[in-house]
C-alpha cells in the first residue's frame, strides 16, 4: 500500500471517527490524498464535475426525493394506513402487520427507506401505540419494514447503483419487486410469531360497507408504482423522466385531489429537497475522488487479483461480498459502501459472470439491513429521533426482525432468479 493510498485511508478514519458528515469526511480525504501526490486539484474537480454534470440517470435522485417529500406533506399516509387496517387490520397483531403493507405500499412512491420511516412510520408508531403495542417493538418494526423502501422501485440507491456500475436502472427496478415482496413476507412471519406469543391484539373490525370508501381514498396512490413501470417498460418514458412523472403525479395528489398542500408547505418542500438533493450531490462528488484516488492506486485490480487468486465461486464470491457488507454495514454509511466499495468490487463481479442486477438487489438490500443494525443503525436513530423511542429498547426488539431478513437475504443470493425472473420477463437477458 502506498503512503499516499495510507493517507487517504488514515484521513477518512479520523474524519468518520470524529462524526464529520460522510461529504465531508470523504471530500477531506480525497484532497489530502491529492495534495500529497502533488496533483492539481482544479484538473481532478473538473473531472469530477463533468461526471456529475454528464449523469443524465443523476436527475432522478432530487426527483425521487421530492416526490417522497410531497407524499409524506399530504394526507397520504393517512389513507394508506387506512387501505392497509382494511386489508389486515383483522389478524392477530393486526397493526403491527398494517405497519409492513404499508411500508410496501409507500416503497413504491418514495425510494427511500429514510422517507419512509419519517412518513407513514410515525404515523404507524403512534397508532400502535394508542393501541396496546410497545414503543419499542412499534420503533423497531417501523425500521424494519422501512427497509423495503429502496427495494422496490422506485430506488435511490439503485439509481445510484446504476451510475456506479453501468447495470439498467429499468431491470434494477424490476429486480427488486420480488425481493422486496419476500422481505415483506419475512417480517409478517416473524410479526405472526410475536403476536402469537405475546397475544397481540387484533385490529378493531371495520364495517363491510365502509369498505368501497376506505379503497377509493387508497387507491390513487397505488397507482404510481404501476405507471411508473408500466411507462418504463412500454418506452413511453426513460427511468429519469419516471422520476419527473413521480414527482409531478406526487404534486398532482398532494395539492388538487386531497388539497392538503399549501403554498407556504409547498415552499417548505423545495428547501428541504434542494438540501437532501444537495447532500446526495456532495456525496457523490466526494465519492468520484476517492475513487479517483482508488483508480490511479490501481486499487480494483490488485483487488481483483487478490480474489481471483481465493478461486472463488460466483456464490462464494457473493457470500463473501455478503458477510463483508454485513460487517462494514454496521459501521460505515451507505454511501460510502456504494460509491467507493461496489466499484472495487465490480471487476470481480464481471469476471466471474455474475448478473450485475443481481449483484445490485442483494447489496441493496445488504445495506439496507445494516441501516437496522447496531451500532450505527441509521433508521434506528430517525426513530429515536422523531418519535422519542428508547434506542436500547428498539435494539432489544430488533435482533429478530434483522434475522429474518438474514434469511430473505440468503435466498436472494443463493437463487438468483428470485432477482432476475421479472427482469428476464421483461426482455432483459445481459449480465
Amino acid at each position: 500500500m502506498s503512503q499516499a493510498l495510507m493517507v487517504l485511508l488514515g484521513m477518512l478514519v479520523v474524519t468518520l471517527v470524529l462524526r464529520l458528515p460522510i461529504g465531508f469526511g470523504m471530500l477531506i480525504s480525497g484532497v489530502s490524498y491529492l495534495m500529497f501526490k502533488r496533483q492539481d486539484l482544479g484538473l481532478v474537480a473538473e473531472q469530477v464535475l463533468n461526471g456529475l454534470y454528464n449523469s443524465y440517470i443523476l436527475l432522478a435522485v432530487p426527483l425521487f426525493i421530492f416526490a417522497a417529500s410531497v407524499m409524506n406533506s399530504g394526507t397520504v399516509s393517512e389513507r394508506l394506513f387506512d387501505f392497509a387496517l382494511a386489508i389486515v387490520g383483522r389478524l392477530r397483531g393486526g397493526l403491527a402487520h398494517v405497519n409492513i403493507i404499508v411500508s410496501v405500499i409507500f416503497s413504491g412512491m418514495s425510494g427511500s427507506a429514510i422517507a419512509d420511516a419519517a412518513g407513514p412510520g410515525i404515523v404507524s408508531i403512534r397508532m400502535m401505540q394508542k393501541n396496546g403495542y410497545s414503543a419499542e417493538f412499534a420503533g423497531a418494526l417501523t425500521a424494519a419494514s422501512s427497509t423495503i423502501g429502496p427495494i422496490i422501485p422506485p430506488s435511490i440507491p439503485l439509481v445510484i447503483y446504476a451510475m456506479v456500475s453501468g447495470a439498467s436502472v429499468g431491470a434494477l427496478f424490476l429486480g427488486g419487486v420480488i425481493p422486496g415482496l419476500l422481505m415483506a413476507v419475512a417480517l409478517m412471519l416473524a410479526v405472526h410469531f410475536v403476536a402469537a406469543k405475546r397475544n397481540l391484539p387484533r385490529g378493531e373490525k371495520i364495517a363491510l360497507q365502509a369498505y368501497p370508501r376506505i379503497l377509493l381514498r387508497g387507491i390513487l396512490p397505488l397507482t404510481l408504482p404501476v405507471v411508473l413501470l408500466g411507462g418504463i417498460y412500454t418506452g413511453i418514458f426513460t427511468p429519469t423522466e419516471a422520476a419527473s412523472v413521480a414527482a409531478l403525479y406526487a404534486l398532482f395528489l398532494a395539492s388538487i385531489v386531497y388539497r392538503a398542500l399549501s403554498w407556504r408547505r409547498f415552499y417548505e418542500i423545495l428547501v428541504e429537497s434542494s438540501r437532501a438533493s444537495a447532500s446526495v450531490t456532495l456525496i457523490i462528488a466526494s465519492a468520484f475522488v476517492i475513487n479517483y484516488a482508488f483508480t490511479a492506486e490501481n486499487v480494483p485490480g490488485l483487488v481483483a487479483a487478490w480474489l481471483t487468486g481465493m478461486q472463488l465461486s460466483p456464490l462464494g464470491f457473493l457470500l463473501l461480498v455478503n458477510v463483508l457488507f454485513l460487517v462494514l454495514g454496521c459501521f460505515l454509511d451507505t454511501s460510502i459502501m456504494l460509491l467507493v466499495l461496489v466499484p472495487i468490487l465490480l471487476p470481480t463481479a464481471k469476471l466471474l459472470g455474475i448478473d450485475l442486477v443481481h449483484l445490485g438487489v442483494v447489496l441493496a438490500v445488504n445495506m439496507m439491513i445494516g441501516l437496522v443494525t447496531p451500532p450505527f443503525g441509521m433508521l434506528l436513530f430517525v426513530i429515536n429521533a422523531l418519535a422519542g423511542v428508547s434506542l436500547k429498547g428498539m435494539i432489544r426488539e430488533a435482533w429478530l426482525f434483522i434475522g429474518v431478513l438474514l434469511v430473505a437475504l440468503v435466498l436472494m443470493t443463493v437463487f438468483p432468479q428470485i432477482v432476475l425472473w421479472l427482469p428476464h420477463q421483461m426482455g432483459y437477458g445481459g449480465k
